[in-house]
């Protein structure tokens, strides 16, 4: 029985293209507006781990042309965020790979659109994040946390170790345009809306972000536009012995945007941490 390419719901209205499968994980190209783990009863029609659920336990044709039972996210996405995903089929599986994001051993790679022109072909952001007091949902970065351009609003000091998270992202431009530019952001940390706090501290919002940025909010949550992209994942795979590269389409975020896509790749020489001996 083939195996269908994509994961269908609504009867084929909704549809998820699957970019890599192997027999632990299966990685989506998520949409915009779906959530991993929503935080409010009012965002539960867009919960992609429910919705995968509840199509495994429907038997539906992707899942039953697999015989696979289990489905369960390993690391998030921020709602409007595009792109990988990565799944575990098994729970042994999302126990091993959960490991690999928690020791940082998976390398991450996201294209995002910010406003303006940064001034630094390449830089890295060491601010440390944490959870804003007067805005739910919303991440702050900490003064004197260390950082090589401007910072952005910050949380006082001192905070109790518990609530300050460590953050780090590396930028690198990769094309510009009159008012905006691609970017390449690999996070070394996961920390939430990392990359976009980050950004917003650069002096450089993401393009469409709300809540960093100065752009308009959506009429409705989870369906906010957000210039940003997961486009590749690298691990050391304890399960083949070898590396794994997951790179999910960039031309039509890149043509959405206006850049080039003549001779663009998502190769590069950086290599995630080996398995061990």
């Amino acid at each position: 029985m083939a195996k269908p390419k994509s994961v269908e719901f609504d009867g084929g209205k909704i549809v998820f293209p699957i970019v890599y499968e192997d027999r632990s994980v299966m990685a989506l190209d998520k949409l915009a507006g779906w959530m991993l783990a929503p935080d409010s009863w009012d965002q539960t029609g867009r919960n992609l781990q429910l919705a995968l659920q509840s199509s495994l336990n429907a038997g539906d044709y992707w899942a039953r042309s697999r015989n696979l039972k289990y489905l369960r996210f390993i690391h998030r996405l921020d709602a409007e965020t595009t792109g990988l995903t990565l799944f575990a089929k098994s729970p042994g599986a999302l126990r091993v790979f959960g490991e690999l994001f928690e020791e940082r051993r998976v390398d991450k790679k996201y294209l995002a659109v910010v406003h303006g022109l940064p001034k630094a072909a390449e830089w890295t952001c060491n601010l440390a994040l944490t959870a804003d007091p007067s805005f739910k949902g919303r991440m702050i970065t900490i003064p004197g946390a260390g950082e090589t351009g401007r910072r952005g609003r910050g949380a006082p000091r001192p905070l109790p170790e518990e609530l300050v998270k460590d953050a780090e992202t590396h930028f690198r431009v990769l094309q510009t345009t009159a008012a905006t530019a691609l970017v390449e952001a690999r996070p070394t940390t996961g920390r939430t809306h990392q990359i976009r706090v980050h950004l917003a501290a650069a002096g450089h919002p993401v393009v469409g972000d709300a809540v960093y940025g100065k752009d308009e909010r959506a009429a409705s949550a989870g369906r906010q536009k957000l210039g940003l992209r997961a486009v590749a994942l690298a691990y050391p795979d304890p399960f083949q012995g070898r590396t794994i590269r997951i790179e999910a389409p960039v031309e039509a975020f890149l043509r959405e945007y206006g850049f080039k896509t003549d001779g663009f790749s998502l190769r590069e020489e950086r290599k995630p941490p080996s398995l061990p001996a």
